[in-house]
């Protein structure tokens, strides 16, 4: 007998802000915030830095390879670290190593002995805390909202991550055109703000796991998490097409100086609009899809995103004018935000709960992919060209997508409506 079809029309939309009703939800969203403002913001000085000290696309690679591989090496700890132990303390911890990473560049700038080495070393240090901060968070948003706005709730942490790469940006241009502020004063700003994120976090509930047993190694839970993916196909697939969209496609953000200076012409101030248009299009995608984000649409949603993505890869890198760059780079920056929130919502949703830590942290793997492969990325800009190196990135994210649509298409129609069932 089959359900009726009414029940999964209905909840293909929610309200907008339906998770931002639960008080522990909100504690969580301002605290990535005050997070993502920080980092965003650092991020445009840490390029800007790296362009500076290096004056290549090699060195701005190099700064996220050194972000990538201990993201590679500590994620799967993460993940199981978020299924272990008290996702509070986890917050804590990473929060406060991040403000670390914050205060010794501001000092460095400030005191002029910054070097490139050091940009280097607080991107891994950024990148350890990531891979420990984001699964407990991830997890932790799971107990709080529950399965059924699970999506919603991913979705709104992903607005206002994007919202960042707009408020981010835009602070940390003007900062650096400030000769008295500078990078310095950027990641003084920084350092701030992830002082606020820190104290508010102590104000969560521990978040410990249900069946809290320590007598398993972390090595064979995250073992099980692989066991687990295997077993489960439709999540195996979206796994694999996020850590090689996200591979190939993501590095354009570690070009984008390199690109303003250099093939635009345009500037710090220009850079900075660059960064901003991006993440204006991933809040208008952001907002559109809170609310349709279960069911069939989830899948329309992730395919049609996935697939703009790698277009407007191309499209920037044929971009004639600063006008056509913004507007293509804002198309780009809706494309890759909506094909992230979907992909990352269809495999929580589609996982079971005690399970989230460690997918999560396997879906960030990707990132960890994205920073290795900015390096040789950047190598081949050096070396032919960097629209020819962004169009042939855009090439392999279109190519993942249409491989993974085909390969994907018994499961998604088996599937069908079971993100909104769940």
């Amino acid at each position: 007998m089959s359900a009726p079809t009414p029940t999964p029309v209905r909840q293909d939309r929610v309200d907008t802000y339906a998770s931002l009703r639960i008080p522990t939800y909100r504690t969580l969203f301002v605290i990535g915030a005050f997070g993502f403002v920080a980092t965003q913001s650092q991020a445009i000085a840490r390029g800007w830095l790296a362009n500076e000290l290096s004056g290549s696309n090699t060195g701005l690679g190099g700064v996220f390879m050194a972000f990538g591989v201990p993201m590679l090496v500590a994620t799967p700890m993460g993940g199981v670290a978020a299924d272990r132990y008290s996702k509070r303390t986890i917050l804590i911890l990473t929060n406060a190593l991040l403000l670390t990473s914050a205060i010794w560049i501001a000092l460095a700038v400030s005191f002029d002995f910054v070097e490139y080495w050091m940009l280097l070393a607080t991107s891994a240090m950024q990148a350890t805390a990531f891979s420990f901060l984001v699964p407990a968070r991830m997890a932790l948003t799971g107990e709080v909202v529950g399965r059924e706005l699970l999506t919603n709730a991913i979705v709104l942490g992903q607005m206002s991550m994007n919202s960042a790469r707009i408020i981010g940006p835009a602070i940390a241009g003007v900062f650096i055109g400030i000769a008295w502020i500078g990078t310095a004063g950027v990641y003084y700003f920084s350092a701030m703000l992830s002082i606020a994120a820190l104290i508010r976090c102590f104000s969560l509930p521990p978040g410990r796991p249900r069946d809290h047993d320590l007598r398993t190694s972390a090595t064979s839970e995250f073992a099980d998490s692989i066991r687990y993916v295997r077993r489960n196909p439709h999540i195996a697939n979206l796994l694999v097409v996020s850590f090689v969209a996200v591979m190939i496609g993501f590095p354009f953000v570690a070009f984008l100086p390199r690109y303003a200076t250099e093939i635009i012409e345009v500037g710090s101030s220009g850079y900075g609009l660059l960064a901003a248009a991006s993440a204006v299009g991933a809040v208008i995608v952001s907002m559109y899809i809170a609310g349709r984000s279960t069911g069939r649409a989830a899948w329309r949603i992730q395919a049609v995103s996935g697939l703009a993505f790698g277009a407007m890869l191309v499209v920037l890198a044929m971009a004639p004018s600063f006008g056509t760059a913004l507007l293509a780079i804002a198309a780009l920056g809706a494309a890759s935000a909506g094909f992230q929130a979907m992909n990352n919502s269809l495999v929580l949703a589609l996982s079971d709960l005690e399970y989230h830590g460690r997918v999560q942290s396997l879906m960030m793997l990707s990132f960890s992919g994205f920073g290795m492969a900015a390096l040789p990325l950047g190598a081949l800009a050096d070396r032919i060209g960097l629209r020819e190196t962004l169009a042939l990135m855009g090439i392999g994210v279109i190519a993942a997508m249409v491989l993974f649509l085909a390969v994907s298409r018994r499961t998604r129609d088996r599937i069908g409506d079971a993100v909104a069932l769940a």
